[in-house]
């Protein structure tokens, strides 16, 4: 049995909690919460080098990073597989994994769970609201006008659930976990793609798992009704 460590609302742990459930495999969840003080247990820096969630034990093999920890997952248990075949469906799999970390969650969700969440809730430092205005005005548009020109049909790439989506739906739980919402009527295609793939059995458990950590912090889980 592997072990997750980090937490559920976390972006990039729930890719490595709904990678798991996709794939049926026998893990079990331990709570870190690095921004709080000494929360992280005593051997973190090990297990986690960075200091980042999540982190993951299997035996006495530890990893970190969540994109490390799907493709040890998807090794360890092939099937059913979160990277296409073709090789065509395989590179743009990868690729929306890595625009999710490194585009969607670095410039928009990441800024804006700091700014409405982090800063006055655990930081208890004020707000600043010229950051949110320049994620929400300058920097998100271009992010979900790309995004709603690459949706055409349930999943990103290929017909099955790949780390492409795993990894882009996750971004956008928390975006509206913490009360931004997506325009229908400017992004039609990406709302039903995140509403879809969200209902899946697999990011359903998940989802489902996370309703207590919701409820404790007070988070917005409407959009998923």
């Amino acid at each position: 049995m592997i072990t997750i460590h980090g937490v559920p609302l976390s972006v990039h742990t729930r890719k490595a909690i709904v990678t798991a459930i996709l794939k049926k495999m026998d893990y079990k969840f331990e709570v870190v919460i690095p921004v709080v003080p000494g929360n992280p247990p005593a051997n973190w820096n090990s297990l986690s080098p960075t200091g980042m969630i999540p982190a993951m034990q299997d035996g006495d093999f530890t990893l970190a990073d969540s994109n490390a920890i799907c493709l040890y997952m998807e090794k360890k248990q092939p099937a059913p597989s979160i990277l296409p075949s073709d090789v065509r469906d395989y590179g743009r799999a990868l690729w929306f994994d890595a625009y999710a970390g490194g585009t969607i969650f670095r410039h928009v969700v990441h800024p804006l769970f700091h700014q409405t969440v982090v800063n006055p809730n655990i930081k208890q430092v004020p707000t600043d609201k010229a950051i949110i205005d320049e994620v929400l005005t300058n920097v998100q548009p271009k992010i979900l006008s790309y995004l709603e020109s690459q949706i055409d049909g349930k999943y990103l790439v290929g017909n099955a659930m790949t780390l492409a989506d795993i990894a882009i739906v996750s971004n956008f739980i928390v975006y509206q976990y913490i009360g931004y919402k997506l325009d229908a009527a400017k992004y039609p295609k990406l709302v039903k793609y995140v509403k879809d793939i969200a209902a899946t059995e697999a990011y359903g458990k998940a989802l489902e798992d996370e309703k207590p950590f919701v409820a404790n912090m007070g988070l917005d889980r409407s959009f998923l009704n």
